[in-house]
């Protein structure tokens, strides 16, 4: 399984619903390869006690990301 790329990019901005749902813009998921029923696992990383950063990831692609590729990134950026 190949990691993703290790750019960040700024693609979006949403709004939460008050049902609490998100919907992730058409090109956004064109680009993505996300189809209808796919899986994302959500990801919430903290800084002093506090959420800072909610990553989405395609649950096929979970599997040593996290402490592979985004872990060490992650760290970095929240120093």
């Amino acid at each position: 399984m190949s990691s993703c790329g290790q750019g960040f990019r700024f693609d979006a901005v949403v709004t939460i619903d008050s049902k609490g749902q998100v919907v992730i813009p058409k090109d956004l998921r064109e680009k993505a390869n996300l189809k209808s029923n796919d899986k994302l696992a959500i990801v919430a990383f903290e800084k002093e006690g506090e959420t800072c950063c909610i990553l989405m990831i395609k649950a096929e692609r979970l599997h040593g990301e996290i402490n592979k590729t985004l872990g060490p990134m992650l760290r970095d950026a929240i120093r």
